[in-house]
């Protein structure tokens, strides 16, 4: 085969080995997250994290969280805002308002931070019931957040986004 007649089968080649290789990323079952030992590791806390809020497990929660864990509230006064020690107030005053709680999480993407940190983008559907003026009422919320988590040498924590 002369040299001109071998470039399009070289091309043709190419394109096939490089379609072969780009279909190959194998994603975590269920989600949108490239399979990988540390990606595996950071959803596992996560879905540690999802449990725990569904049993209500204040004690839990804390021991997933950074002692650097801090939450802005969004908002522009940062009356809403708190650290590591406020959180146990924050998560001990809506369960005890809540029952029922149901949180599942669709994980999105996970992407690698500086200073040992990594970002779970997930969809939050959700639902409790709360006690109202008007007796017990059944709440559905759906949001996306980011988890904001750390490696502190030993294991994946949360600095935000809880």
């Amino acid at each position: 085969m002369s040299r001109m007649n071998r470039l399009p089968y070289l091309a043709l080649t190419a394109g096939l080995l490089a379609g072969a290789c780009a279909g190959s990323t194998k994603y975590i079952y269920g989600t949108k997250v490239v399979d990988t030992k540390e990606n595996r590791s950071l959803l596992g806390v996560v879905e540690q994290y999802r449990l725990a809020l569904e049993r209500k497990d204040t004690q839990t929660l804390l021991n997933l969280a950074s002692k650097e864990y801090w939450e802005d509230g969004g908002t522009p006064t940062g009356s809403d805002d708190y650290g590591y020690d406020g959180l146990r107030e924050v998560l001990d005053s809506r369960f005890a308002r809540a029952d029922g709680i149901r949180y599942s999480v669709r994980y999105m993407d996970v992407k690698r931070m500086n200073n040992n940190r990594a970002a779970v983008d997930v969809l939050i559907d959700a639902s409790y019931s709360i006690e109202t003026a008007n007796g017990k009422q059944r709440k559905d919320m759906r949001d996306q957040n980011e988890m904001v988590l750390m490696w502190d040498g030993a294991n994946w924590k949360f600095v935000s986004g809880m």
